[in-house]
């Protein structure tokens, strides 16, 4: 008997479907329940809408609405109702539960420390007070009949100058929940190369770290990253796909950058549903995943900022599968790829490669030999007369 490779899974199955998630900003992932609710608590008062149901909306339509300004007000919400130790520990709580939920167990997110110091906070109270949310959510979700690990990502922001200090903040944490460390912002004008003491400190303490690029600004900011900074992962890393040429007779020829990050194995923390409102792809169908998957790149699937892309990791898998047509072994694939390149301990990976998330595919993917059984317990219910 064999297997059916070729079915899509439902979208329930993509739900229980064992997730892994590299790039997922804390600040942009609040329920937008949570923001009004902090937003009352602390006293910010500068929210567009007050009721959850239409902020969410508004923050869906302003990160859709083309307009650069529009979708970075969005942050400046979140961010102003994440300036309290309260705050942050219920948002990185949540955060892990509603991962947990989707699915996801093993997740690495990135916030900014130094965008949440407006309240009096320290860059240590802010960092200890993420990691205790994070426990707090693993523990809620170990209760609910999930398992998630959550490890942080600190950020420097590319257009200020803090970067060496959070990466230092970044060493010293770096056994306590801190598993890396990245940068974030705009691309175009800031290039990586001004955080250059950043990363040779990190890379002198054999500390890990990812680098936002290729997003917006194109090759010379990937080049940059690897060749000039080191980076172990590209965050986004879209644009790559402007060094691969298609010929038209539909031959691919790759560039030497390309060619290098898919030699060395490079990571792309690729965002589908971001990417779309940023313009770095037209559509699901344009979007450069189907090609890099075909030339098997280390291609990963993310989020981004669920709240402003109004998606999940589910959410993006289903569009993945609607679109390319892709099973559970493509899934698979992909979750493989992301577990591979996480900043946690080869052992630990492994573990998690071999006893989560194969044998959670396995498991669905033997679920088309039972699908009878249900039908036919029912027809043989129906059928048997009933006694006198």
């Amino acid at each position: 008997m064999t297997s059916e490779p070729t079915h899509e899974p439902t979208p329930e199955q993509i739900r229980r479907a064992p997730k892994v998630l590299l790039h997922d900003h804390l600040d942009g992932g609040l329920r937008p329940a949570t923001i009004v609710d902090l937003a009352r608590e602390t006293g910010y008062d500068a929210l567009p809408e007050t009721e959850p149901d239409k902020l969410g909306i508004w923050f869906r339509e302003a990160a859709d609405s083309g307009s650069l300004e529009r979708y970075l007000e969005t942050f400046s919400h979140t961010v102003g109702v994440m300036q309290t130790r309260d705050a942050l520990v219920r948002v990185a709580a949540e955060c892990a539960e509603d991962l947990a939920e989707d699915g996801v167990v093993y997740a690495e997110i990135r916030y900014a420390p130094e965008q949440h110091l407006e309240g009096g906070l320290t860059l240590e109270q802010v960092v200890e007070a993420v990691n205790e949310g994070f426990r707090e959510g693993e523990r809620r979700a170990w209760e609910n009949g999930h398992r998630i690990r959550v490890g942080a990502l600190l950020t420097a922001m590319r257009h200020a100058a803090r970067a060496l200090e959070i990466a230092e903040l970044a060493n010293r944490y770096r056994d306590l929940g801190v598993v890396g460390f990245d940068i974030a912002g705009a691309e175009a004008g800031f290039p990586p190369t001004r955080h250059l003491d950043a990363f040779e400190y990190l890379k002198r303490e054999n500390n890990h770290f990812t680098i936002h690029a290729g997003e917006a600004f194109g090759l010379p900011s990937i080049w940059q990253a690897l060749q000039w900074c080191g980076a172990d992962r590209l965050g986004h890393g879209v644009r790559i796909i402007d060094d691969i040429e298609v010929g038209d007779d539909g031959s691919l020829t790759l560039g030497r950058l390309a060619s290098y990050v898919r030699d060395k194995r490079i990571p792309l923390e690729l965002c589908p549903t971001s990417n779309l409102q940023t313009g770095a792809a037209s559509s699901y169908a344009e979007h450069p995943i189907g090609l890099l998957r075909r030339l098997h790149f280390r291609a990963t699937v993310n989020t981004d900022n669920r709240l402003m892309s109004g998606t999940s990791m589910s959410g993006e898998f289903q569009h993945l599968v609607s679109t390319f047509h892709y099973t559970l072994d493509d899934m698979q694939w992909f979750t493989v790829n992301a577990m591979k390149s996480a900043f946690i301990p080869f052992d630990e990976r492994l573990a998690m490669i071999n006893d989560v998330i194969k044998p959670g595919y396995a498991e669905l993917k033997s679920e088309w030999l039972f699908r009878n059984v249900a039908s036919a317990s029912a027809v043989t219910r129906d059928s048997v007369p009933e006694s006198d």
